[in-house]
């Protein structure tokens, strides 16, 4: 049994595997570490040029694109091992990278998963989209980052430097105890891909767990290697996932009252896509909400007597305002101008 098994889930990823294994096989000389490549359902030649150039890498085999999720449980399944790591094919880590995620994770047994800081690969002065230096969400399910919030990206001075819980951490590159991803069940394959790892951490706070970002640890993020900002699938699943999230996880005293007032949010980002000439993404909004509703049948009772809280409990670590109204309305557009109050509000019961 391993210490850490690092799994890459590819899908006709060719280009990254060759760009950024090597840099990861020389960066990570553990002895107790294994690095593990699934495949899911490519069509490029990436199983051919696995087995050719890098035939000593443990390579799994997916019959067909399962998505994010689903290609991650599959393969998760076949490996024995202390720690998961899910990291992208499009990262270039960096020397000394892994040995500060694996020293915070033994530190404390609370600490379900951690991340490190995530920094943009063409621009590498900056945070990247996908994690920065750690994740939250507000009061109505919207994510953002110390270093990101929405499309803003911060310059990395040093500012997120401090090892500290955070809401989500990166499914870009997530260390998780492997024992408590298969308890939590998983990524949740109804969502496909997008916003799955926070649908995750958020299960593993309501189990009592913490999630950190640990910034000694540095990677570097190409980003949209499989679905690029702008493209209405990726708005699609954002919106959807999005809804299913909160539906998911909320208190259910709290859950119809968030979830109108998202849905009047997403009514109006609907319209600035009309108004931009965004039709397309302007659909996929629509979509996804017709798509919550024939979903969120599916997740009836799951507060009830699950593994994953006891009911009404809320977990720490939520924005109470609007990060939609800070960013747009009162000009709040890097992380530290929010109140920071929230970061260390207690859990509690829902009133």
């Amino acid at each position: 049994m391993k210490l850490v098994s690092i799994v890459i889930l590819n899908w006709n990823g060719k280009r990254f595997l060759e760009q950024f294994l090597p840099t990861l096989i020389r960066h990570t000389p553990h002895p107790d570490v294994e690095i593990v490549v699934a495949d899911n359902g490519s069509s490029d030649d990436s199983l051919a040029f696995m087995e050719k150039e890098f035939p000593l890498i443990r390579t799994i085999r997916l019959e067909k694109n399962h998505g994010f999720s689903g290609g991650y449980n599959r393969a998760l399944e076949q490996i024995d091992s202390t720690y998961f790591l899910l990291l992208n094919s499009d990262i270039e880590v960096s020397e000394g990278w892994l040995e500060p995620l694996i020293q915070k994770m033994e530190e404390e047994d609370t600490i379900a998963a951690c991340s490190p800081k995530i920094l943009d690969h063409n621009r590498r002065s900056h945070f990247e989209y996908a994690g920065a230096a750690g994740g939250f969400i507000d009061k109505y399910g919207y994510p953002f980052c110390r270093g990101r919030i929405f499309d803003r990206l911060e310059e990395d001075r040093g500012q997120y430097n401090d090892s500290t819980e955070v809401f989500w951490g990166t499914g870009a590159c997530l260390l998780v105890r492997s024992d408590l991803y298969r308890e939590a069940g998983g990524l949740d394959e109804q969502f496909f891909a997008h916003m799955e790892e926070i649908d995750l951490c958020w299960r593993l706070k309501r189990m009592g767990y913490t999630i950190h970002m640990v910034p000694s640890s540095t990677i570097f993020h190409v980003g949209g290697g499989t679905l690029e900002r702008g493209n209405p699938l990726k708005t699609f699943l954002n919106f959807r996932n999005s809804l299913l999230l909160l539906y998911k996880n909320l208190p259910r005293g709290r859950r119809d009252k968030t979830l109108f007032i998202r849905m009047i949010l997403d009514g109006i980002s609907a319209l600035r896509f009309l108004l931009q000439g965004a039709f397309k993404e302007f659909r996929a909004v629509f979509r996804a909400h017709m798509a919550f509703y024939g979903m969120k049948n599916s997740y009836r009772g799951i507060n009830k007597g699950d593994k994953t809280a006891e009911n009404n409990v809320i977990v720490s670590g939520i924005y109470p305002g609007s990060i939609v109204a800070d960013f747009f309305l009162k000009g709040k557009k890097n992380f530290a101008q929010l109140d920071q109050g929230f970061r260390q509000e207690k859990r509690g019961k829902n009133a």
